[in-house]
């Protein structure tokens, strides 16, 4: 009980204390006998004695429920008591929900989306989402959510203004204006004080935003992992809760911030500011009982006095999908809230498989089909990489002959048989790294896809042969165990995916002179991808499917166009002509390195 609380209930004993020795009615005195006879009376049976009693009573403790109102809220006790009235307004794309107590957004309901069980999509509800507004006034720490604003609208044509006025005194008021547009996303919202800065302590106003995420995907696990709390600082700095905790994670920071979000695999949910937030203090809680909702988040920032002065309490909400096209004209680095991977991927995802899903999803109106045609197209982008790199593969098996002939010679000593294969590569011309540097610049291409497709909410519930939905794993049999590693059910998808990736490598080790451990190790990859994959969106693992298939086809089409007896005979002529060649720098920085290395492993050994 703090001290506010406790001088209110003496106040209030008090109250009734002298009431009830200066103010409480008479006793009713018995009526005197005349000439031995007694008067007859009419009594009204209609008001018992405890009802007198309640009675009594009633009137001052109305009274002292107002002191104790006045007490808690100063100025502002007038507007503690009302009537609440919500009302909604739609736009194209949103439907929210008003309610003058607070002024306040209750519910928010995406029109063009839907909840994985086919219910209505809310990024906001009454009942698990709330927004507080903190100011003090006389020291006294006041919500605006529990005080009753009179409320209008105005149409502005392709927007619509919703005012909540909350008046003080003839000359003291505040307004929360909320602009929605007809499309979009975005709500405008700003404080607008007309002389309310003088009626409260020259505080910062704290903005809380607590909020039970319900859950919107059908996996629960993946949509958690996918879950975080988001900001910016104005020095451009984004970071975030970790996602993948199943614990307690929260943060503090004192530093400016520009917006906060609570991003969710497809949807966000987010408060931008026009200036700043002064601080920033964010939480987020899993309970894994609680099937019903993917977290437990909170955020708490300081709105600036100064801002409340000057009318520049400016902000907006962002209420909408992690769609990159939504995303980026938002706010300096929303679009981060869709995680794109690690820097050169992001790139490649921004500026070239983006634009090309675009491009395609304007023309084909079914994803699984897109799927192909990007498959088609990126691999034809790669194509002169490729074929590169089966050249290269093709003049190591040509060379391989003379590579174990090496081997045998110098029997178990690696530097000589090293050194000698490097003589070998720089007379018929073959850099040896030139067969690796073709796969290195294809990587980030195919591994940006790992990124996009999981986080590309158009595949949402999209449903392409036997699954029902792109964006998460397709089961075609839900196991009665679970399988460490694997999960609890099967994907047809990844098995198909698995399948094709051995057939390919099987395919491909024909076209390559690779030997030993790393031979084997082709073979292990594909099968630790099936355990990895299985619980990843079908769409990802669908993708890669194809990408084999596509592959193979490259392979059919390489072996026809590649002739090793020419590549063998141009080898040849190559070895004769550099015969008396100098080394090139960069081959005899690369024979030093592996003599160094050697020399280092041989030292090693004696010790």
């Amino acid at each position: 009980m703090d001290k506010n609380q406790f001088a209110g209930l003496i106040l209030m004993l008090v109250l009734l204390t002298v009431y009830f020795t200066f103010f409480a009615p008479d006793p009713v005195q018995p009526t005197p006998e005349v000439d031995g006879t007694t008067s007859s009376i009419e009594v009204d049976t209609t008001s018992s004695p405890s009802a007198m009693t309640d009675a009594a009573i009633e009137a001052p403790s109305d009274s002292v429920a107002n002191k104790l109102k006045e007490l808690k809220y100063g100025l502002f006790s007038s507007v503690a008591s009302g009537q609440e009235r919500p009302f909604s307004l739609e736009t194209n794309t949103l439907r929210v929900d008003f309610s003058n107590k607070g002024g306040s957004i209750q519910t928010v309901e995406l029109k063009e989306f839907e909840a994985h069980n086919g219910g209505p999509l809310l990024l906001k509800d009454a009942k698990n989402s709330e927004i507080d507004i903190y100011f003090e006034h006389l020291s006294r720490r006041i919500n605006l959510a529990d005080l009753y604003f009179s409320q209008s609208q105005k149409d502005l044509g392709d927007s619509t203004e919703v005012r909540f006025s909350l008046a003080i005194t003839a000359d003291q008021s505040l307004d929360l204006i909320y602009t929605l547009f007809d499309e979009g996303y975005e709500i405008g919202f700003r404080m607008e004080s007309k002389g309310f800065e003088k009626a409260i302590d020259a505080k910062n106003i704290d903005f809380f935003w607590k909020s039970k995420l319900n859950r919107l995907e059908r996996d629960l696990t993946d949509s958690r992992n996918r879950t975080t709390v988001r900001y910016r600082s104005m020095e451009g700095d984004v970071d975030y809760l970790d996602a993948t905790s199943k614990g307690h994670e929260e943060k503090s920071l004192s530093s400016n911030i520009n917006w906060v979000a609570f991003k969710r695999k497809f949807f966000t949910s987010a408060i931008i500011a026009k200036k700043s937030f002064q601080s920033l203090f964010i939480t987020s809680d899993v309970n894994e009982a609680d099937t019903a909702f993917s977290k437990y988040v909170t955020m708490q920032m300081e709105i600036p006095f100064t801002d409340i002065a000057a009318n520049q309490a400016l902000f907006k909400f962002y209420f909408g999908p992690n769609r990159y096209k939504s995303l980026d004209a938002v706010a300096p680095s929303f679009s981060e809230n869709i995680n794109l991977g690690w820097s050169v991927l992001s790139v490649v995802n921004k500026y070239l498989i983006i634009p090309i899903f675009r491009f395609l999803e304007g023309f084909i109106p079914n994803y699984g089909i897109i799927i192909i045609v990007m498959v088609l197209v990126i691999r034809l982008l790669l194509s002169p990489l490729t074929y590169r790199s089966h050249i290269s593969m093709a003049k190591m098996r040509v060379l391989k002959p003379e590579l174990d002939a090496i081997k045998e010679k110098h029997d178990g000593d690696m530097q000589k048989a090293q050194s000698e294969q490097m003589e070998l590569y720089r007379k018929v011309g073959i850099n040896p790294l030139s067969g690796c540097i073709p796969v290195v610049l294809q990587f980030p291409i195919l591994v940006s896809l790992f990124y996009f497709i999981p986080a590309a909410i158009e595949f949402r519930l999209e449903s392409f042969l036997w699954s029902s939905d792109l964006s998460t794993y397709d089961s075609i049999l839900t196991l009665p165990f679970n399988i460490p590693f694997y999960g609890d059910h099967v994907s047809l998808f990844t098995l198909l995916m698995a399948g094709s990736t051995i057939l390919y490598t099987m395919a491909n080790s024909q076209m390559t002179s690779v030997q030993g451990p790393m031979k084997t190790m082709q073979y292990i990859m594909p099968v630790m991808l099936l355990f990895f994959f299985n619980s990843y969106p079908s769409g990802l693992s669908y993708y890669y499917f194809v990408t084999n298939l596509v592959s193979f086809g490259q392979i059919a089409l390489f072996r026809k166009f590649i002739d090793e007896s020419k590549i063998k005979a141009i080898l040849d002529e190559n070895k004769k002509k550099n015969a008396n060649k100098k080394k090139s720098k960069f081959q005899q920085r690369l024979e030093d390195a592996m003599k160094a290395n050697q020399a280092a492993q041989k030292k090693q050994k004696k010790k």
